[in-house]
């Protein structure tokens, strides 16, 4: 594919992290193979993730396209970046188009990012995740490689404000592949969340104690911290969800 701003666009944001003073802490990029399709399976703890979750592909020499809700393309400004970078409009009502050209992508070559668990998990813990990942690369024939964030909800994420200050670690887990088969995408996605799960807790551990204090906001429940547990978070999922309809019926009424 031709990438006309994706290149300037990774200069941009590694300068970024350079003036914000952030610490890198990746491992197992090597499972992100340097040719042929992949499909990267992120977890989703912030509005960022997209951005820092192509660091995984990034020493394999890879672009990652990424699968991003049709909000984000239909922005005036988003959407033509978006576009240029080639990743992969996602439209939650029906998900059979981008389904399709996610497959075509990977039977290309190319990296494709996915996140399993649709939106950001308020609890900072792996949500319930769909089958379309299982599927996805069940039906492209590609590895599927888990990869697991953690620092990016500590700058922009739901329900708190921005933080862009300096001096934060930003860890980057990529695992092992799985190559599922698609013979039972239920089982296969359980699969996938207990690693990622299991990754998750591997990284929260051997974060930077003093950068996570005990009642940090950013830290699940059960690791001492004051995030929603995974039931409230869920909770306040479906207050969004439900004030989301209504602002649509309303505006429906309205037009």
């Amino acid at each position: 594919m031709l990438d006309l701003t994706y290149p300037p666009i990774i200069l941009a944001a590694k300068t970024g992290f350079r003036l914000l003073g952030q610490r890198f802490d990746l491992t197992g990029t090597e499972h992100v193979p340097r040719k042929g399709g992949v499909l990267l399976a992120v977890n989703h703890v912030g509005y960022l993730d997209f951005i820092y979750g192509g660091l995984a592909a990034n020493p394999s020499g890879r672009k990652v396209r990424f699968m991003a809700k049709r909000e984000i393309f239909q922005n005036a400004v988003g959407g033509p970046v978006m576009r240029s970078m080639h990743h992969i409009e996602v439209d939650r009502g029906e998900g059979l188009a981008s389904f399709r050209t996610a497959v075509d992508y990977l039977k290309r070559g190319e990296a494709v990012g996915i996140f399993p668990e649709a939106t950001i998990s308020r609890s900072f813990e792996i949500k319930d995740i769909k089958t379309g990942a299982v599927r996805i690369a069940a039906e492209a024939d590609v590895p599927l490689v888990p990869v697991i964030l953690w620092g990016t909800q500590r700058i922009f994420t739901k329900d708190h404000d921005k933080d862009f200050s300096r001096g934060k670690t930003i860890a980057i887990r990529v695992g092992e592949p799985l190559r599922p088969t698609g013979e039972d995408p239920v089982a296969e996605t359980a699969a996938l969340r207990a690693r990622m799960s299991s990754m998750l807790d591997k990284t929260i551990a051997a974060y930077p104690v003093e950068e996570q204090p005990p009642g940090s906001w950013w830290l699940p429940a059960r690791f001492g911290g004051s995030a929603p547990t995974p039931e409230e978070a869920a909770r306040l999922d479906a207050e969004e969800q439900r004030r989301r309809a209504e602002a649509r019926r309303a505006k429906a009424a309205g037009a």
